[in-house]
């Protein structure tokens, strides 16, 4: 079968799934491994890190599901993860009963407690048995204080625990993600980093007992986060969250691989045998490595679906590498969640508009879907840095590249220092005291501006067309 017919493909591209973060475990058939993320899983990985929208959620979670833990086992030949290996919860979003909220954190670490002895105390409560007089502790104060003052008594309990797992040939993990929830300003939110990495590294020393955390690049501040003895230790085995594009194809070939139309795209792909593995009480398909690794064979089948061109002609680009590179950073990362938002809304926009067109996606529609998806962009940039949308929004209207100047002249720093100084804004600009050149420093290491040779400032366009920023040639801004 070298054709996919245009009605269904659109069908499939419509229903994938409208996100890829979950607070609640993701179905087995949206868990796709990029090698990457193979080493993420791994109970030995104590650091992860990446992007937002990389996949660092989507792990928190899905570790949490046995039958993921089943399907990563099965899928990565040399992994110690399994459906058995135990999985419990540090810190995350949704929050849970299983650790102390931002408030809680906050009014502890302003009475002195050390955040090493935070953490420790949330680890020994996941382990600690329900007869345990530390589960005995109706608040985090209390568990705080029994932590401190039983030192050998919990050290007793992990050993005991530790034992005990290693009885039964089990990793026990304890997952921490969403860290920059745990605190409003860099410095509380490095000390609690800080104090996490200590104890990830602390239960190293047992044989079964791991912490896995989650990072956001940016948080990876090694002058603030790893001045401890043996940090290079925990830095040195990070594992970060990539998806190049050819990852990028691949997702998108597992979620239509397993999808509604799964034998239909199957038969499609062709290349080698499809292997299916358990993942609790269903199969899903992987996807064989010679459709990721051939760029120009996913190129090919990609234009099947997409048509070969952006427009009437080649000069207007060719699909498969355009949507990535209107996608990505001024690192050239694209998070796999705009990909997919684009790639949907193209197939939910073509149907609409173009129902009679001979390929799944019409080429006025897969910009509608990056439009779409730049959006997506913008609300989480707004999400973790609410301060960019303050110097973003009044740039409304202009043209890049342009010159710094014309960018500085827009913005009304003082209102924002002032806030600053306040401790009304969450997770500040680190160089405001220096003025628009380090607020423009800042933007860099985001990823939203870029400096050119001759020094002007461009803006990836998955920011430029959300922020209605124009540029000669480019995707149209929303509107």
């Amino acid at each position: 079968m070298t054709a996919i017919d245009a009605k269904t493909g659109r069908e499939a591209l419509a229903n994938l799934p409208d996100e890829t973060s979950y607070g609640q475990s993701p179905k087995p058939e949206h868990v796709y491994l990029p090698r990457s993320h193979l080493r993420a899983t791994d109970p030995n990985t104590l650091l992860v890190t990446g992007m937002r929208g990389a996949g660092k959620t989507f792990w928190w979670s899905a570790l949490q599901n046995s039958a993921v833990r089943q399907l990563v086992g099965q899928s990565a030949r040399q992994s110690s993860l399994g459906a058995a290996t135990e999985a419990r919860t540090g810190f995350g979003i949704p929050p849970r009963d299983d650790y102390p909220s931002k408030d809680t954190l906050q009014a502890l670490m302003s009475d002195g407690v050390d955040p090493r002895i935070l953490w420790r105390t949330v680890q020994a409560r996941q382990l600690a048995y329900n007869s345990h007089p530390l589960r005995q502790q109706d608040t985090w104060a209390e568990r705080v204080r029994y932590v401190s003052d039983h030192i050998e008594p919990i050290e007793h309990l992990f050993r005991e625990r530790d034992d005990e797992f290693n009885r039964q040939g089990v990793y026990c993990l304890i997952l921490f993600d969403a860290l920059d929830r745990c605190a409003d300003d860099w410095q509380d939110m490095y000390r609690m980093i800080r104090g996490l990495l200590q104890t990830a590294l602390d239960m190293r020393a047992y044989q079964r007992l791991r912490v896995k955390v989650f990072l956001r690049s940016d948080q990876v501040d090694e002058t603030k986060i790893a001045d401890f003895p043996d940090a290079s230790k925990v830095l040195s085995s990070a594992v970060e969250l990539s998806w190049p594009s050819h990852e990028l194809y691949g997702l998108l070939w597992y979620y239509l691989a397993n999808g509604t139309h799964g034998a239909d795209f199957r038969k499609f792909f062709t290349a080698d045998d499809w292997q299916s593995v358990e993942a609790g009480e269903q199969r899903v398909f992987s996807v064989p490595r010679s459709l990721i690794s051939k760029g120009e064979y996913q190129r090919e089948k990609f234009h099947v679906i997409a048509g070969p061109w952006m427009g009437r002609g080649p000069k207007r680009g060719f699909p498969y590498t355009w949507i990535p590179n209107h996608l990505a950073d001024t690192e050239g990362r694209v998070s796999p969640r705009s990909f997919l938002a684009a790639l949907k809304t193209a197939a939910e926009n073509t149907a609409d508009w173009h129902p009679d067109h001979e390929h799944a996606l019409h080429y006025d529609s897969i910009k509608r879907g990056v439009q779409e998806a730049s959006k997506i962009r913008v609300r989480e940039i707004q999400e973790d840095y609410p301060w960019v949308h303050q110097l973003l929004s009044p740039l409304e209207g202009m043209v890049v590249p342009c010159k710094f100047d014309e960018i500085a002249k827009c913005w009304e720093l003082d209102p924002l220092a002032e806030a600053v100084k306040q401790g009304e804004v969450k997770l500040p600009p680190r160089h405001i005291e220096q003025g628009s050149a380090g607020v423009r420093e800042d933007l860099e290491s985001l990823g939203v501006f870029f400096r050119m040779r001759d020094g002007r400032v461009n803006i990836p366009d998955v920011f430029r067309v959300g922020y209605g920023l124009g540029r000669r040639g480019g995707v149209r801004p929303v509107r």
